[in-house]
């Protein structure tokens, strides 16, 4: 019963952040300077056609008629269609003109977002791998040797893996192992090797943290009297830390990759993505910013944080079954 009223509540509370998510970046699409129907049209059409056209757009309409009539359409299941792309997926803003410019033949949202989504999916997976395989043994040798010249060295690697940009890593990387080394491949896709490069970049970005939490999770439940007691009564250390508190530990560090972890590889997947041409959702997103593309962006950041809400929810009901004394 905990676990349904659990659930059922957070569902709840999701669902209001992220429709408070997606009225923020809608309005604020809509306040900012520019205009997306000049980016769509050109700049030498007629100010009465670019009238025309947003208005069959629903641009001219109160903010408050547009949000209301774009959610009742995404809960239809509807995305909206793509101001810029065409229905063959390539850009037509800026050249048609009035005259040629066709309302009808753009993209559908739904469908550009699918073709991209699992690029990003396989690049944050194997950034999620590179992270775990370069964190977890530098933070949990840290977090043992506490104190100890293991904890210096992580903290001293953390630091310098902390202060790289992944813009000025991005690009030496793909210098030194792809256009002097010709190890990996760097820019476009045509191949999963094509996503080890940006996610050796992501990796960097998020280990850091990871580390030092992880270090920090472990000497504290080392602290813990429980395992002192342990000792005692014959345990051993090794079995203890395995069995014991590597497991209480594991809590702090699924808060810490439902909040911080994934909201970093979100917002830095879009960079990253951009960098290294990788034909993912994140690139997609920089170009409809670019382009002012309403219905793109406006997708993209509702997804973003209903991938984030679902995580924190699936993470706080993994930590409730590790410890039942915890209460949401």
């Amino acid at each position: 019963m905990f676990a349904l009223n659990f659930l059922l509540r957070r569902i709840v509370q999701g669902i209001v952040i992220i429709g408070l998510v997606t009225l923020l970046i809608f309005t604020l699409l809509r306040v900012v300077p520019g205009d997306p129907v000049r980016i769509m049209l050109g700049p030498m059409v007629a100010p009465s056609v670019m009238e025309q056209v947003a208005t069959e757009l629903g641009l001219r309409d109160p903010i408050p008629v547009q949000f209301g009539r774009y959610m009742l359409q995404v809960m239809k299941g509807d995305l909206g269609h793509s101001f810029i792309r065409n229905a063959q997926g390539g850009s037509t803003g800026g050249s048609r003109g009035g005259e040629t410019f066709d309302l009808q033949n753009r993209a559908k949202v739904s469908e550009l977002i699918a073709n991209t989504i699992p690029y990003s999916i396989l690049l944050a997976a194997l950034a999620i791998l590179f992270t775990v395989l370069i964190s977890f043994p530098l933070g949990f040798v840290a977090g043992v040797y506490s104190g100890k010249w293991p904890d210096r060295l992580s903290l001293y690697v953390s630091s310098v893996l902390v202060s790289l940009p992944n813009v000025w890593l991005g690009i030496v990387l793909i210098l030194l192992l792809s256009a002097w080394g010709g190890i990996l491949p760097a820019i476009g896709y045509n191949g999963p090797s094509y996503a080890i490069l940006p996610a050796l970049v992501l990796a960097i970005e998020l280990a850091p943290v990871m580390i030092r939490s992880i270090a920090v999770s472990v000497a504290n439940s080392l602290q813990e009297n429980y395992v002192s007691v342990g000792e005692v009564r014959g345990i051993k250390r090794r079995r203890m830390i395995t069995h014991h508190v590597l497991r209480n530990a594991s809590i702090p560090l699924l808060n810490l990759f439902g909040i911080q972890v994934i909201g970093m590889l979100l917002g830095s997947l879009f960079v990253v993505e951009y960098i290294f041409n990788y034909p993912g959702v994140g690139l997609l997103m920089i170009n409809a910013v670019f382009q002012r593309d309403f219905p793109i962006i406006q997708a993209i950041a509702m997804l973003s944080s209903a991938v984030l809400v679902c995580v924190n929810i699936l993470v706080d009901l993994a930590a409730t079954n590790i410890d039942r004394r915890l209460q949401y």
